[in-house]
């Protein structure tokens, strides 16, 4: 009988070990802020603003799903063309005749839309999660970089590393889940904590 060793992923080094840790402490305190919730509070949206909780984490599974793709694919992944004759002052102004299904799949990203459910959004963040870990640790240097895309929140030849990748989505899991904690606080005077 032949037996075959199941393989091990490769261990970590101490910065992608350090990285993807930061990284993972984020998602746990936007994640916790949903603790105990239906999906209906989860889609409440308890400030004048559009923010839920639901749909927080589904604007942020998103957003690491982007940037997880852009570490493998480059700028391709995170394309924003507009239809022609549509500039960016159209559509930041709303004025545009044609809106981007870019710009709309980001716009809903932050809504909890009909058969959403909360259990899915978490379920589908722990999976994007899943991913975004693999990815890291194959990449074989923290320091390959790609061109940014296109728009008008990235300076013009900008470039971003893996490094730079991971040190983005911590600052902005951790900037929305001070926002989840507002909500949460808002919505029933409870915190992630």
């Amino acid at each position: 009988m032949t037996t075959t060793a199941t393989p091990r992923p490769p261990a970590l080094d101490a910065e992608r070990a350090d990285l993807l840790a930061a990284l993972a402490t984020a998602r746990a305190s936007l994640t916790a802020t949903t603790r105990g919730l239906s999906d209906e509070q989860a889609g409440v949206r308890p400030t004048v603003g559009a923010l839920c909780l639901g749909g927080l984490i589904k604007h942020v599974a998103s957003v690491e799903e982007a940037w997880t793709a852009f570490v493998t694919e480059g700028p391709s992944a995170m394309r924003h063309d507009l239809p022609d004759g549509v500039t960016w002052a159209d559509l930041a102004a709303g004025t545009a005749r044609e809106v981007p299904q870019w710009a709309i799949d980001h716009r809903n990203d932050f809504r909890m839309l009909p058969g959403d459910t909360l259990d899915g959004i978490l379920a589908r963040y722990g999976r994007v999660a899943a991913r975004s870990e693999e990815i890291v640790a194959s990449v074989p240097d923290l320091s390959a970089a790609h061109p940014l895309p296109e728009a008008p929140w990235h300076e013009p030849g900008a470039v971003r590393s893996v490094r730079g990748v991971l040190a983005h989505l911590i600052a902005e899991t951790a900037q929305h889940a001070g926002h989840a904690d507002i909500l949460r606080e808002a919505l029933d005077g409870q915190t992630s904590t």
